[in-house]
């Protein structure tokens, strides 16, 4: 949700200076605790450093607003867009969250259907737009601004796809779009399209790499997201109580040591994965007996070489292409065969290698491994 004090930019670089001599900069023990002080103190420091003034007056307005002096900071966003700045559009932006604030939501709608006939080229801003309209309960014209700036981002013809919002320029941005579009769908009850089915996609990415996580759908309930904003302490508690769990899952998974797997295909899977991917030969060959010895290989050499936690860990196709398709990566790509592997370990999906001489091989022939791979003979 949107919060009374806006995202500042990057710093405008300052003028420059005479060889040897410091740029001046605003002084910042002079800005205090109180909303007030500090936009007072910023204000008039926006004057006496005039190469730091829009950020400086940006955080000033953002002070006057979260001292509810929104008739302040209307008139600082006025000033800027008067005498000129850099970025007209973002203040616009910021303007028309206090005129909203002011109780002026007429104003603030017209500023906003204004702004929107420029096609601003900033995602943030477009997430901004689209976080003011949900915090307002606009949520019709908010998903409208998530799904605008989308395309604007992405482009129209971009596919929906992990990798094209990945391999975008302003990846986070767009997340944060189709994340905030899934959103406000979610509270106006519309049905899953592409573009929902893409954020969930984006979210257990993220997910599959931090550790267990609920789904989107849970986390954007319409029930849960307005307990939320009530404050309902029963909620509240469970939601603490969630955050708990999913904190202490990933924990306990970056406190296990750090388990080399070595990915293997039994018979039926190593002749699909050649069939659905002949390239994947180029890396296990193109007979499963070969590939067999060499992972044992591998894991013999890896040992010698002193790694330790070594383990292998048994490939299935599909199961591969679903996690390519959670992940956002491409099935075939030997990255993400190793993604695969280091997922199959995380997931304590893996077997600890060498497994006991009279144990079961690895390779799942049901022969005791000092007969199988682990006789020294085949290797």
């Amino acid at each position: 949700m949107s919060s009374k004090r806006h995202s500042t930019k990057p710093k405008p670089k300052p003028k420059a200076s005479a060889p040897g001599e410091l740029s001046p900069q605003p002084d910042s023990s002079r800005f205090y605790a109180s909303g007030a002080e500090a936009a007072t103190a910023m204000e008039e420091s926006a004057d006496q450093y005039p190469e730091y003034r829009e950020e400086t007056l940006l955080e000033a307005a953002s002070e006057w607003a979260l001292a509810e002096e929104f008739q302040r900071a209307l008139a600082i966003y006025d000033r800027l867009l008067d005498e000129g700045c850099e970025e007209p559009e973002m203040v616009a932006a910021y303007r028309a969250s206090a005129l909203w604030d002011l109780g002026r939501a007429d104003e603030a709608r017209e500023s906003i259907a204004d702004l929107r006939t420029r096609h601003p080229k900033d995602p943030d801003l477009w997430r901004y737009m689209g976080e003011l309209l949900e915090s307002k309960d606009e949520l019709r014209a908010a998903m409208e601004w998530f799904t605008a700036g989308l395309t604007h981002a992405l482009g129209p013809s971009a596919p929906l796809t992990p990798e094209s919002v990945r391999g975008a320029e302003h990846a986070t941005e767009i997340e944060q779009l189709v994340i905030g579009r899934h959103r406000v769908r979610r509270l106006l009850g519309e049905p899953h399209d592409d573009c929902d089915d893409l954020a969930d996609r984006l979210h257990e990415g993220r997910a599959h790499l931090f550790g267990a996580a609920r789904p989107l759908d849970e986390l954007h309930d319409p029930r849960r997201q307005r307990a939320t904003w009530e404050n309902d302490p029963e909620m509240m508690e469970a939601e603490i109580k969630a955050v708990q769990e999913e904190a202490e899952a990933h924990r306990a998974a970056r406190a296990r040591p750090v388990t080399t797997c070595a990915l293997f295909w039994a018979a039926d899977d190593f002749e699909e994965l050649l069939s659905s991917w002949p390239a994947s030969a180029d890396a296990y060959g193109a007979d499963h007996a070969g590939h067999l010895r060499q992972v044992e290989q591998t894991l013999r050499r890896l040992s010698e070489e002193g790694a330790t936690h070594l383990s292998t860990g048994r490939g299935d196709v599909q199961d591969l292409e679903a996690h390519a398709q959670q992940a956002g990566l491409t099935p075939d790509a030997p990255s993400t065969r190793s993604a695969y592997a280091a997922e199959l370990a995380r997931a304590g999906r893996a077997e600890a290698w060498p497994p006991p001489r009279n144990a079961p091989c690895w390779c799942g022939s049901e022969r005791k491994y000092k007969k199988c791979c682990g006789n020294p003979a085949s290797a």
